[in-house]
């Protein structure tokens, strides 16, 4: 299933009218100077959501690892703000607006290059408990990028993803040791 935008575009709007969606899997290793590589797969998508190389990202709210969309997706941020109000609202629990606006909106945008290579800011690396490499896997309108040693502890509900990063891994450590 694909999440397809049609957001309009207005004055410094990000169109996204061609983002199709993140799905697959993707593993890349840590690289030279603190930088890592955003893969083609997500890269493509990264630029159809934002109509640049913005690569935007935050700790999960609820997992041990990190989220990753394109500009696009802030726009539908106040909308999802607007229905976690709502839903708590009609099952009568306590919601703080600002706070969850916080964590929606507490994102950083950060530029790639044409390889797909960015700076991931250390806050993050420590959030995401990030080590020597990046699994990366679709989520419909966001992708979540592990620690694969912090995916490996989630329950079996993750086993597609846990077995995809292990097979993805020894790949990657096969071709480094090829080399």
């Amino acid at each position: 299933m694909f999440w397809v935008g049609t957001l309009g575009r207005g004055i410094g709007e990000v169109s996204g009218a061609d983002f199709g969606g993140y799905s697959g899997q993707a593993y890349s290793p840590a690289g030279d100077k603190g930088r890592f590589v955003l893969p083609p797969l997500f890269r493509k998508a990264v630029k159809e959501s934002s109509d640049s190389r913005i690569l935007c990202l935050a700790k999960h709210n609820r997992w041990n690892c990190l989220t990753g969309f394109g500009l696009s997706r802030r726009l539908e941020l106040d909308a999802q703000l607007d229905r976690e109000e709502e839903m708590s609202f009609r099952a009568d629990r306590s919601f703080d607006r600002d706070t969850r606006a916080s964590q929606l909106f507490g994102f950083v945008e950060l530029p790639f290059d044409d390889s797909g290579r960015f700076v991931m800011p250390e806050h993050l690396r420590a959030l995401g408990m990030i080590d020597d490499g990046l699994y990366f896997n679709g989520a419909g309108r966001f992708f979540t990028i592990w620690n694969p040693d912090e995916l490996a502890k989630m329950d079996d509900d993750w086993a597609s993803a846990k077995a995809a990063c292990l097979s993805l891994v020894n790949e990657s450590q096969s071709k480094g040791r090829g080399k």
